[in-house]
């Protein structure tokens, strides 16, 4: 079902600039910051029967130590000065929910490998816990960029210690697909955002 025209124009006022059919798709930073280290704050005592303070710790700091929206020039501003042609910082609904905006607001398909997506280690773990789905997780430091050169742009961010990686590319088509090995499935419209059922008093 495709959106009306007052929604369509309100999701792109979201997005700076449009995707176009060939542009790789780069993640900067790694999915499910925030999520991760609200949830490891919130739930400190029931994560503690599996895993040791100080991994604890490390997913309570996730959110400060790994984004890329807190310098002074942040990954978005130096994404659009390399010529990107969009960009989306992730948030409530997490990558996914950033990917299917995107796509929807610059009407292309794409195609991505869910394996390339950055993740640290520490929100696999602590959403494996709740049974939540990290790429649905609240990603606020993170940025979902469109650009030609996707692969000069990510080792620009590694070598200034960020994580990167160009994880699929735009088409001209309708089909939105998500690869993990040898399965695919089609990108679903974003739902709520997996904290929400982790911490059911959670608010932006």
């Amino acid at each position: 079902m495709r959106l009306g025209k007052e929604a369509m124009e309100a999701l792109q006022a979201e997005v700076t600039g449009r995707l176009l059919p060939g542009d790789e798709l780069v993640v900067a930073g790694p999915v499910g910051l925030k999520g991760t280290s609200v949830i490891a704050e919130v739930k400190e005592q029931e994560l503690l029967k599996y895993f040791s303070l100080g991994f604890l710790n490390s997913g309570k700091n996730l959110f400060e130590n790994y984004r890329v929206d807190k310098e002074k020039q942040s990954a978005g501003d130096m994404a659009l000065q390399f010529g990107a042609t969009s960009l989306y910082a992730i948030g409530e609904g997490g990558f996914l929910s950033a990917l299917w905006k995107m796509a929807e607001a610059s009407e292309v398909g794409l195609s991505v490998d869910l394996r390339k997506v950055p993740i640290r280690q520490e929100t696999i773990e602590i959403c494996e816990i709740f049974d939540v789905n990290p790429y649905r997780l609240l990603g606020t430091g993170a940025f979902l960029i469109g650009i030609s050169n996707g692969e000069e742009l990510a080792s620009r961010f590694r070598r200034m210690g960020w994580m990167a990686e160009v994880i699929g590319q735009t088409d001209c088509g309708k089909g939105r697909l998500l690869y993990s090995r040898e399965n695919a499935r089609y990108l679903d419209r974003p739902g709520e955002d997996e904290i929400k059922g982790v911490i059911k008093t959670w608010q932006n």
